[in-house]
């Protein structure tokens, strides 16, 4: 009856032992995935209408905009609360700039000038497409302002063409032919 006892015994501390490593692992991998996703743009959300970063995550045409947005570290502000206005040029808009352009861009050590080049392309407020009028100033998110023009061809922001608008549940993401250099200077 003894030998029962102390094999319970060292059972329950092997048991013991083993599930305090577990759940001390277990707790260590939690807290490294919090801190790796602990922010907005980490919350998978199947559910609610999508985001400005959730929407041009889902476009195909956007790609090489998300990957500058991945670069300069700016998906939490696209996924705040807002209102925010984000004009966003297609693949073919950055492919329209100079050769090698975007590649210089995407450096690590131009990571500041791509953030101030991307973040020419937000303004703070909702500016839905009937709430853009010929001649307006919008206010940008690095500090100047670009001009609104509407014409028989369309809206015009900065001089590139609106081609298409999607509302989001933080704003407003306006679909654009060009990318701005305001900023790059």
């Amino acid at each position: 009856m003894k030998n029962v006892r102390i094999m319970l015994v060292l059972s329950l501390i092997v048991m013991a032992f083993v599930a305090c490593s577990t759940s001390e692992d277990t707790a260590a991998a939690k807290a490294e995935s919090f801190a790796r996703d602990h922010n907005q743009a980490g919350v998978k959300d199947d559910v609610s209408d999508p985001n400005i970063l959730q929407i041009a995550l889902g476009s195909p045409d956007h790609t090489t905009l998300v990957a500058g947005v991945v670069a300069t570290q700016l998906e939490n502000v696209l996924v705040g609360a807002g209102p925010l206005t984000v004009f966003a040029p297609t693949n073919a808009a950055f492919a329209k700039l100079p050769e090698g352009t975007l590649e210089t861009l995407l450096k690590p050590e131009n990571k500041s000038k791509l953030a101030a080049i991307i973040t020419s392309h937000a303004s703070p407020g909702t500016y839905a497409g009937d709430g853009l009028k010929d001649g307006d100033q919008l206010y940008m998110a690095t500090g100047h302002y670009v001009d609104v023009k509407v014409t028989e061809e369309g809206t015009f922001v900065n001089g590139s063409k609106i081609l298409g608008t999607v509302d989001a549940v933080n704003g407003v993401v306006h679909v654009i032919d060009d990318v701005f250099l305001i900023a790059a200077g």
